[in-house]
């Protein structure tokens, strides 16, 4: 596994969920997605969801929290990525294949009309041992108040305007 700093995250639930992925991370460097255990996720489960990809590159949605349904409009468990591309889609897409590239975690904020989309991306293996799973959490902001300071050395922070986020 790289030596590279790793995005801390931009909210306190974020900061919370990598370190508990960084905890179940194997000699690879990588966590299995049975390792996770949604009771130590408890507090966040709203904001959390999975996508698997298949052979072609294709997404679904395997979980979607129910917080997802706000950002959305609509239910995103069980549909294609591309299926749910609204108003906050391109912005939930943002992450997915460089989780999986850089096997580590991705993430950063997008400055809305109504607000902050913090988003994170947590690259997980399958039962087969192959990455292609990616742990999301996805968060709207009022304000930036609530967005933690860090130290400057994220390495995959991102922070955009709803147009760049396309």
């Amino acid at each position: 596994m790289s030596n590279k700093t790793l995005f801390q995250g931009v909210t306190i639930a974020q900061q919370e969920l990598i370190n508990y992925w960084k905890r179940l991370r194997d000699r690879t460097g990588c966590v299995p997605r049975e390792a996770i255990d949604p009771g130590a996720l408890r507090s966040m489960l709203a904001s959390i969801s999975i996508v698997q990809f298949d052979e072609s590159g294709d997404g679904r949605f395997r979980i979607a929290g129910s917080r997802l349904r706000d950002i959305f409009g609509m239910e995103a468990r069980g549909r294609r990525v591309a299926d749910v591309m609204g108003a906050h889609g391109e912005a939930f897409s943002l992450g997915l294949s460089v989780a999986l590239e850089r096997r580590g975690p991705v993430g950063g904020v997008i400055e809305q009309e109504d607000g902050m989309h913090a988003w994170l991306r947590l690259p997980l293996m399958d039962s087969n041992g192959h990455l292609t799973m990616v742990l999301c959490h996805d968060e709207m902001l009022p304000t930036r108040r609530m967005v933690v300071p860090t130290d400057g050395q994220a390495s995959s922070v991102h922070t955009s305007s709803p147009r760049a986020a396309a």
